[in-house]
């Protein structure tokens, strides 16, 4: 079992900074592929951005060039920074991780605003 708790949301404006955090702890020798979802109010959960344990990442388009995840493996923990925020990308953020060949974890999620 892993447990994934995700920290650093908030209330922000248009074109401000948040950085959101997410920590694995039980058995965190298997996880793969770490990665942020997001899902905004009557649509449905998209993938943000993922990175391997290895270090390779991909972006959702609407993202590329003001996200960016990274990963530090001895700590566990994966890291979404968002820079220039917009309005529409209020969402709740969820972490996601993959173990071994096809187990997948969520964390219970946390709110982002973008909002004047």
């Amino acid at each position: 079992q892993v447990q994934l708790v995700e920290s650093g949301g908030g209330l922000v404006q248009p074109g401000g900074s948040l950085r959101l955090s997410c920590a694995a702890s039980g058995s965190t020798g298997g996880i793969n592929t770490m990665g942020w979802y997001r899902q905004a109010p009557g649509k449905q959960r998209e993938l943000v951005a993922t990175i391997t344990r290895g270090g390779r990442t991909n972006y959702a388009d609407s993202v590329k060039g003001r996200f960016t995840i990274s990963r530090d493996n001895a700590k566990n923990t994966v890291y979404l920074q968002m820079n220039s925020l917009k309005p529409e990308d209020t969402a709740v953020f969820y972490c996601h991780a993959l173990w071994g060949p096809g187990n997948a974890y969520w964390g219970q999620g946390t709110q982002v605003t973008v909002s004047s």
